[in-house]
């Protein structure tokens, strides 16, 4: 019988593969919604490193800031460092897009989400791989 650690791990990666989804989705569609697509990369990269800390038992505080779950992270397993920057340039789009905002520009360029795609599945991937197979979606 999976542990209840793995089992919350699986549920909180379920919704980390569900975000990588919806933001493929929301660009394939006219217009496409760039803005809302970058936030759910950001949500898919936060949900997985929730994943990996809730199955070694570590408990968060409740943020957004994948910068400082990769922090804790790394106390267990070094190789999240390598994450940093796909932490960073993920992090404020849990805010950036999400409200109207004058300083913003409404929408974040293509370039700018295929970026941030890039960088969720990179941290989905990474803790993907450090899963054992019944905390897998």
């Amino acid at each position: 019988m999976a542990d209840i650690f793995e089992t919350e791990a699986k549920a909180w990666m379920e919704k980390a593969w569900r975000d990588l989804e919806m933001a493929q989705r929301a660009v394939s569609v006219m217009p496409p919604f760039y803005d809302m697509a970058v936030y759910h990369c950001q949500q898919s990269g936060e949900k997985a490193v929730k994943a990996f800390l809730v199955l070694r038992g570590l408990v968060f505080e409740k943020t957004h800031d994948i910068e400082v779950l990769i922090d804790l992270a790394c106390g267990i397993e070094p190789g999240f460092s390598e994450l940093s920057d796909a932490a960073d340039a993920l992090t404020p789009y849990a805010t950036r897009f999400r409200y109207p905002n004058a300083t913003f520009s409404l929408e974040p360029l293509p370039a700018e989400f295929l970026e941030a795609l890039d960088h969720a599945k990179s941290i989905y991937d990474f803790v993907l791989m450090l899963l054992p197979d019944r905390a897998r979606p």
